[in-house]
This record gives C-alpha cells, sequence and structure tokens, in this order.
C-alpha cells in the first residue's frame, strides 16, 4: 500500500537547503511529542500560532480540543510545555481556563515557569509614559490599547490606514530621554512599546535553563516577526523551530496556519 502524501508547505528558510526543511512539520513535531517526549521541551507561540488571529484581542476562541490536548501533553513532557506569549500571563489563565501552565507573557517581562508558580516580572513602563501611549493612540479612531503594565500594545487591524502615523509617532515618543530603555516591536497590525527584556529569546533561555525544562531539547513553534529572535535560537540550543504561515530564520518547517498546529498537536496528544 503506499504511503499517504505528508507534504506540508515547507521550504528553504534564508538559503538553507539541508532536506530537513523538506519534511512535514506535524510530522516533525509528532515525531518529538511521542518518541522522545521524555527528552523535549515544548514552547508555544498563542495568537498566530495555537489560535486564529481575530478582529480584536478579546475575539479569539481557545477550541476545547486544543486545551485538552495542550494539559495532555503537559503531563507527557512532564511539565515541560510552556506558552510564550505578548499577552499577560493573566490573560492567558482566562483564556486557557480551567488549564494553567507555564507561561512567558507580555513577551517575556513576565514569567511563571512551572504551573504553580508566582508570577514574576521585570519593573514596568512609567505610568506617565504609558498614559503618553494611550493618548497618541486616542489621536488615531480605530486604535486598540492594551496596557500590560510592562508594555503597552497598540492595535491597528481596526484603522489600516493609521499605520504610518502610528509609527512615526512611537518612534517620536521614544527617542525622549523619558523612554530611554524601551523599544517598539511591530507584530501583525500592531505596535508593541516594550523594555530591553522584551525578547522571546531571552523569555525561552530563562525557560532552558531550570526545570522542568533543564536539560530538555526545545521544541519552539511561533508565526510573527516577535517569534523570529526565538525561532532563530532554536538551532545553537540543539533545538527544534517550526514556524506558521512563511520560512522564517532557524525554521526546519512550515505549518500552513494555527489551524495545522492546532490538528497537530491534537494528533500528538493522542497518539500512543
Amino acid at each position: 500500500m503506499s504511503r499517504p502524501n505528508l507534504q506540508a508547505r515547507n521550504g528553504p528558510t534564508h538559503g538553507r537547503s539541508d532536506a530537513g526543511i523538506r519534511t512535514p512539520a506535524a510530522a516533525l513535531l509528532t515525531e518529538r511529542l511521542c518518541r522522545r517526549a521524555h527528552a523535549s521541551a515544548l514552547l508555544l507561540d498563542v495568537d498566530g500560532t495555537l489560535l486564529d488571529i481575530a478582529a480584536t484581542p478579546d475575539a479569539v476562541v481557545v477550541p476545547t480540543a486544543l486545551r485538552n490536548a495542550l494539559a495532555r501533553l503537559h503531563a507527557r513532557l512532564d511539565g515541560a510545555l510552556a506558552l510564550v506569549s505578548g499577552r499577560p500571563i493573566a490573560v492567558l489563565d482566562r483564556l486557557f481556563a480551567p488549564l494553567r501552565l507555564p507561561a512567558a507573557g507580555a513577551h517575556g517581562t513576565e514569567w511563571r515557569l512551572r504551573a504553580d508558580d508566582a508570577i514574576a516580572r521585570t519593573a514596568t513602563i512609567d505610568a506617565a509614559l504609558r498614559a503618553q501611549l494611550v493618548a497618541l493612540a486616542d489621536r488615531h479612531p480605530g486604535v486598540l490599547v492594551e496596557d500590560k503594565a510592562c508594555s503597552v500594545a497598540l492595535h491597528y487591524r481596526g484603522a489600516a490606514a493609521a499605520r504610518q502615523p502610528l509609527a512615526a509617532s512611537i518612534a517620536a515618543l521614544l527617542a525622549t530621554p523619558a523612554a530611554t530603555g524601551l523599544r517598539v516591536l511591530p507584530g501583525k497590525m500592531v505596535f508593541e512599546v516594550v523594555g530591553t527584556d522584551g525578547d522571546k529569546a531571552r523569555a525561552v533561555q530563562r525557560f532552558v535553563a531550570a526545570p522542568p525544562f533543564a536539560g530538555r531539547t526545545p521544541v519552539f513553534i511561533g508565526d510573527d516577526v516577535t517569534d523570529e529572535p526565538a525561532l532563530a535560537l532554536m538551532p545553537q540550543l540543539g533545538g527544534l523551530a517550526l514556524a506558521v504561515g512563511r520560512p522564517m530564520p532557524g525554521a526546519r518547517a512550515v505549518f500552513d496556519d494555527a489551524a495545522a498546529v492546532r490538528a497537530a498537536l491534537v494528533a500528538a496528544a493522542q497518539a500512543r
């Protein structure tokens, strides 16, 4: 009997030509989560990777099948499964409730290394500067603000024409002395102002240096510009990077979309 065609939408990442890039992303993930579960750690971006992008941050939906799959995989990996998101951890807990997982929130400016740990945080952004960013968004109708204390995200999905003037205004604000040490992270229809600790690669490094992740081979899945540092870090750690939607530096293979990632996770959780 001929084998089914498992070809995923994969391609070379920035000139790489190794055969691994042609291996379907789902097959690579399943192999790690089933055959090598005892030696692997799974680190997952959320929006655009696990969840479909919605018109507003509050409009996303967490399917029950995904929640159940993550719970089973968290147990199979002995706790070495974490969400690595731009959202605050408190929001992640609300979205995935009753499931509670290790997590890095606000691009790594807050973290919880074990599901039952308290949340640790870096310093928050000055309240006056956060107020200036909120006021800036108010000048562009349709721009939504997420004030995460450690970062501030300005979503312009509902005001696409505001992108350029918004970017220019943020750049001008960050050039002031009050914004020293802050930078802007561009994402999918969003600009997020964060401190220097707001970096998903640093978040991943924090996880892999501590139990239950330490000593395991990390697997990171992400879809956005803000995920690129973590994806690019995987080869340096001997890990596996899987991108979503497009090839990215360091990625061995590409999932078509978040639905494909969810399907792969559900299948891996159900496999014996």
